[in-house]
């Protein structure tokens, strides 16, 4: 049965799952680092969703790293971006934090070194990433706000409307 985290009496879902009061949860890779550090002793499988009838599809979402146009410091700004974006860096981060590498480049060897972790990377392939477009936020709020009611609403209701609303952004 659906419940959303607070249902359980948890802030996230998962939360609601490394306090063993959810079966699943669907979140990004973040949620290692969390139950690495938070609940080390619940064991558990990472899996890519199953297909739905459009295929595959997943989320990403990332960081970007911006350099001043008037900045008097480009060139270091520059080296600061190209190490932090570098393989050595985003495997380390990897292992630091836990998040898997924004860089192809690194992808075969966090496979190699978390291949449990595997479906999360595999997710890229097919991800999407979050609209960019003016206005695009606010219609993403609604839908999050909508989604609260999914019990009670109608799904292709709900979807609809977020899609009507953003292909109006996009005209």
């Amino acid at each position: 049965m659906l419940k959303y985290a607070k249902d359980v009496g948890a802030g996230w879902g998962g939360e609601a799952f490394g306090k063993q009061l959810a079966a699943m949860t669907i979140e990004g890779n973040w949620i290692t680092g969390a139950m690495s550090s938070d609940y080390p002793s619940v064991k558990y499988t990472v899996a890519e969703l199953p297909a739905g009838p459009a295929g595959k599809g997943t989320m990403q979402f990332t960081n970007c790293w911006g350099i001043a146009t008037d900045s008097p410091n480009q060139a270091a700004a520059l080296k600061l971006v190209e190490q932090l974006t570098s393989k050595d860096s985003q495997l380390a981060f990897s292992k630091a934090f836990g998040p898997m590498p924004s860089i192809k480049s690194a992808a075969s060897d966090w496979k190699a070194a978390n291949p449990v972790l595997v479906p999360f990377l595999n997710g890229a392939d097919y991800a999407v990433g979050t609209p960019t477009a003016k206005g695009s936020a606010d219609v993403v709020t609604e839908l999050n706000s909508k989604l609260e009611s999914l019990k009670t609403g109608d799904p292709q209701q709900i979807l609809d409307a977020a899609q009507k609303n953003l292909e109006a952004l996009l005209k």
